[in-house]
């Protein structure tokens, strides 16, 4: 009975890890270039006097899936998307590179071009646009304005564009790409983009429902052999009461 209750209130508390996860992917389906986590867990039997039949249900670290997502055309200048491999570079509040597959590019007030509030980085540094009347991207990277006036373009800096192994990645707590160890990744020429286009999140809505569905039923099922356990105690304890 023991070992039964143990295992069941185990399970419960990994279902309900697992919830948490595919919740948030569910909540980033139309988060543009997210990439969806996935639960792991480990079985492990716990040892003791008598019989080992306990079980416990250990979480480990979420891992990532680096499929791509749909690209979609959105006509925006400063929008882009990551054609086959490869990752934005970011800056996080800390001074260090993260990386990103988000091409949703924004301007604040000073010029300063940011992915999702993080500074969006350039082969020399944050990248920062002067007044202009048009900017445009290439394919590799490269943003260039129209001062106003309308006099000849000229170049502002280039994306750092990296294309790292995904075993050299780890996502964090903030839902960027990470270097595993730490450190930076040089930049990669090879990698291009689809100016005025999007990646979406590589989250399927409906798998991540009918998973969350599924774990709601797995859970009211470890509740159900939590309470039989109780049961079964009980009625172990009468009989010794009564003997």
């Amino acid at each position: 009975m023991d070992s039964l209750l143990f295992t069941a209130t185990s399970g419960a508390s990994r279902v309900l890890k697992a919830q948490h996860v595919r919740a948030n992917n569910l909540s980033n389906a139309d988060t543009a270039g997210f990439r969806a986590d996935m639960e792991r867990v480990q079985s492990v039997a716990l040892q003791g006097s008598g019989f080992d039949g306990r079980t416990m249900v250990v979480t480990n670290s979420a891992s990532t899936r680096f499929d791509t997502g749909d690209v979609i055309e959105t006509g925006r200048a400063l929008d882009v998307a990551v054609m086959g491999k490869g990752y934005l570079t970011v800056q996080t509040p800390d001074g260090d590179e993260a990386y990103t597959r988000a091409g949703n590019i924004a301007v604040d007030s000073q010029g300063n071009l940011t992915v999702n509030g993080f500074p969006l980085l350039g082969e020399n540094g944050p990248l920062t646009l002067p007044e202009y009347q048009k900017v445009e991207v290439s394919e590799r990277g490269q943003i260039s304005v129209i001062p106003p006036g309308g006099n000849a373009e000229v170049q502002v800096g280039t994306m750092k564009l990296v294309n790292p192994q995904m075993n050299q990645l780890q996502k964090e707590s903030d839902s960027l790409l990470h270097r595993v160890g730490g450190g930076i990744f040089n930049a990669d020429q090879t990698v291009t983009l689809a100016p005025e286009h999007l990646e979406g999140s590589n989250v399927s809505a409906i798998d991540e429902l009918m998973n969350v569905m599924s774990l709601t039923r797995n859970f009211q099922m470890q509740v159900r052999m939590m309470k039989t356990a109780e049961t079964l105690a009980q009625a172990g304890n009468k009989l010794m009461s009564t003997s």
